[in-house]
């Protein structure tokens, strides 16, 4: 395989797995729309009394901010990536240089949802802790918008 499609077929795997977490993650912390309908939030879900919902905000709220600062930065690093790729002469480094940022940004969203669901266990009892592993486990799998675009 040449070098370029390898750099290529990895490009599109950071793509591909930056969707998925951004999907999971913007999927199980938005808070339920208003619609008849639609899912509980998710504290209701789980039935957390006073003390846990008191708990659990205190954990949400930073964790939400830092997954959000990530996000927008992966998205900065995301645009000029395709920018780089796409621009009448391809500068490899500069690509190269977004990717690594990227998967940098990628690793610390992961670290940061391991944390917050770490720290949910605790406030947790074992039944809310089944519903949310639950909860997890059903989430669907999506297509990425690169998947989409090419018909899979």
């Amino acid at each position: 395989m040449k070098p370029s499609t390898l750099r290529f077929a990895l490009m599109c795997s950071v793509l591909v797995n930056l969707g998925v977490v951004a999907a999971a993650g913007v999927h199980v912390l938005r808070p339920a729309s208003t619609n008849a309908g639609a899912a509980p939030p998710l504290p209701v879900h789980l039935g957390l009394d006073a003390r846990q919902l008191e708990r659990w905000h205190a954990t949400e709220q930073p964790f939400l901010r830092q997954f959000g600062d990530a996000a927008a930065r992966i998205e900065a690093h995301r645009a000029e990536m395709i920018r780089a790729i796409f621009a009448g002469n391809v500068d490899r480094k500069a690509i190269e240089t977004e990717r690594v940022a990227i998967a940098r940004l990628q690793h610390e969203q992961q670290r940061l949802m391991i944390e917050q669901l770490l720290a949910e266990r605790d406030i947790l009892d074992e039944a809310q802790r089944a519903r949310l592993a639950q909860l997890l486990l059903a989430q669907p799998d999506k297509q990425s918008l690169l998947e989409d675009l090419h018909g899979r």
